[in-house]
């Protein structure tokens, strides 16, 4: 009963992070070169190529994470974004998103490295596909040989 709980709040979790990445991601994707001078303006180095990798990744690691699909991994370069958001652009405007600061980039970031440390959960494609079993150190694997 234990397992079931962790592993619906795990999907919660996954789903509503997911889909937050997804909507940002696509939206960067729907205007990429108002995305890149946006990232140029914030001083982003290279920002012809950021935009496009952010985009993807944040579009793609939405989905990953939806669906539990390799998400440790994608959550990683998630937390990596957002800690990378939140020290360029964020951080100097305080603490409240609605004054441009870190709080939503804080929050996805460390739902992100949740996701990373304890897998995906059992209602995932990682579980789905016995990842964690296959693959020493996947997250989520001490877990389900527990239970």
């Amino acid at each position: 009963m234990e397992s079931t709980r962790t592993d619906l709040a795990l999907l919660a979790v996954r789903v509503v992070v997911g889909l937050t990445f997804l909507l940002h991601g696509l939206d960067k994707l729907g205007d990429l070169s108002g995305t890149e001078q946006g990232f140029d303006g914030m001083g982003i180095p290279a920002p012809a190529v950021m935009a496009p990798f952010v985009a993807v990744l944040e579009t793609i690691g939405g989905i990953a994470l939806i669906i539990g699909a390799l998400a440790p991994l994608f959550a990683i370069g998630l937390v990596i974004n957002m800690l990378v958001a939140a020290l360029t652009v964020h951080i100097e405007n305080g603490f409240f998103a609605s004054d441009g600061g870190y709080e939503l980039v804080l929050l996805l970031g460390v739902a992100s490295l949740a996701i990373a440390i304890a897998g995906a959960g059992r209602f995932s494609v990682d579980a789905t596909l016995r990842i964690a079993q296959k693959v020493p150190g996947y997250p989520g694997g001490e877990r389900r040989m527990l239970a």
